[in-house]
């Protein structure tokens, strides 16, 4: 029998989904700005730094990236969840985040030194590797804890306005610093650090809701296993995204270690538009959390992923082929190197967007163990690539081939996790 929908249900259906598309379009926005101002910024650096120290800063900030996942444990994981479900407790949560923060200190000083240590030592002094982590890990982190607020509470205007807004503080830095007589990492690293406090101060001031700081140990102590084990899930989610630049560092040299940063900061370019998408249905899903209980719906979605990113790589690679100068001289020399690497952008931001999958369903301890499995698969993979290949060239070819594995143990473990039921905060 068919049956008739009121016309007051098709009023209300159309209206929240033209609400969720304004929103789409609203937080896209910002990822369109931050795009054009991630090239500007991409374009002076890597044309105006050496090869070799493109290389060592794109390494280092990678690692900073890595290492400001243990800032305050990973409680900015509960002060997300509160922002989107329970806002009022926002003041009481952020409290909790800054006490917490300044006991991460120690510990993430001590990370970061055996992270020199390991990879940096005698390539590149420590004070300026400090301050790259300090820019990463004390300054740009809190900024996106701004923005991950202001997007839980829904405010993306606000949030794509601030995105926008760093990225184009850093390619402001990056266009002053071109004009500068000393090019070296040591000069970079004090604009750098210049452009990260700038955006830590206005997000601050203009972005971060009035609401009074309140401790209250017992919220925390409740949420703070789970933080931890975002915390550990975030740092091997980026170990595993990163490690191959500190892989081939420590193999191939700051040279190689340079060309390998253009590519993939080129990769890194087609991941910004699919960060809004998942980002918004990570909110979703933290109020819904069966949301994707279909597996032809979640198929449907990677493939749309996959395919967003490997024609944005197409058509930069493209443009590159035909016009190898056109993002600058030193990028010329990746140029030809970028269609080689075309399955990679899709592969590597469905890895992504199947660990924030898990973090919407409150599952932080599967997530963990899934990352850290992959963390492996990747580092076995690329240090047999590493010590077998002879050129950059089948370097770049050969990581088609590790993005698919990893991929593939990525979607076995992923949707094996899905079946298990949902955590609600």
């Amino acid at each position: 029998m068919l049956r008739i929908i009121p016309s007051a249900s098709i009023g209300v259906l159309f209206a929240a989904q033209r609400s969720l598309f304004l929103d789409y379009l609203t937080a896209v926005s910002g990822s369109a700005g931050r795009l054009v101002f991630s090239l500007v910024y991409f374009i002076a650096l890597a044309n105006t730094l050496s090869i070799a120290d493109f290389g060592l800063f794109a390494t280092a900030s990678s690692a900073g990236v890595m290492l400001s996942r243990l800032l305050a444990f990973g409680f900015i994981s509960a002060l997300y969840r509160v922002a989107t479900v329970k806002p009022r407790l926002i003041g009481t949560y952020s409290a909790g985040f800054l006490l917490l923060a300044v006991l991460s200190l120690p510990v993430m000083a001590l990370a970061s030194y055996a992270v020199f240590g390991v990879f940096f030592h005698g390539v590149m002094a420590l004070a300026v590797f400090s301050l790259f982590i300090l820019a990463e890990a004390l300054l740009w982190r809190p900024v996106e804890v701004v923005l991950i607020v202001n997007n839980g509470m829904g405010r993306y205007g606000r949030a794509a306005m601030m995105a926008i807004a760093g990225t184009a503080l850093r390619a402001a830095a990056a266009l002053l610093f071109a004009l500068q007589p000393r090019h070296d990492l040591g000069m970079w690293a004090f604009f750098y650090l210049g452009a990260n406090a700038v955006s830590l101060a206005s997000a601050l001031i203009l972005l971060y809701p009035r609401q009074r700081l309140r401790l209250d140990i017992r919220l925390y102590w409740r949420r703070l296993a789970d933080s931890i084990y975002v915390a550990g899930a975030e740092v091997l989610f980026y170990l595993q995204m990163e490690f191959d630049k500190l892989l081939v560092l420590s193999f191939g040299g700051a040279e190689l270690a340079g060309i390998y940063a253009i590519i993939m900061r080129l990769v890194d370019l087609t991941a910004i538009p699919i960060r809004t998408f998942t980002m918004m249905l990570v909110q979703k899903m933290m109020r819904a959390p069966e949301l994707l209980k279909r597996m032809k719906l979640r198929v449907s979605i990677e493939a749309g992923v996959f395919a967003i990113s490997t024609l944005a790589l197409a058509v930069l690679g493209g443009l590159l082929h035909y016009f190898p100068t056109l993002l600058g001289r030193n990028v010329a020399e990746a140029a030809p190197l970028v269609l080689l690497a075309l399955l990679v952008p899709g592969l590597r931001n469905l890895v992504e967007y199947q660990a924030e999958l898990l973090f919407a369903r409150g599952q932080t301890f599967v997530r963990a163990i899934n990352l850290g499995l992959l963390t492996g698969v990747k580092a076995v993979a690329l240090v047999y690539v590493l010590t077998r290949v002879g050129s950059t060239q089948d370097l770049v070819l050969w990581l088609n081939a590790v993005f698919v594995a990893l991929f593939a143990a990525s979607a076995l473990l992923t949707h094996s996790a899905l079946r298990l039921p949902a955590k609600t905060i």
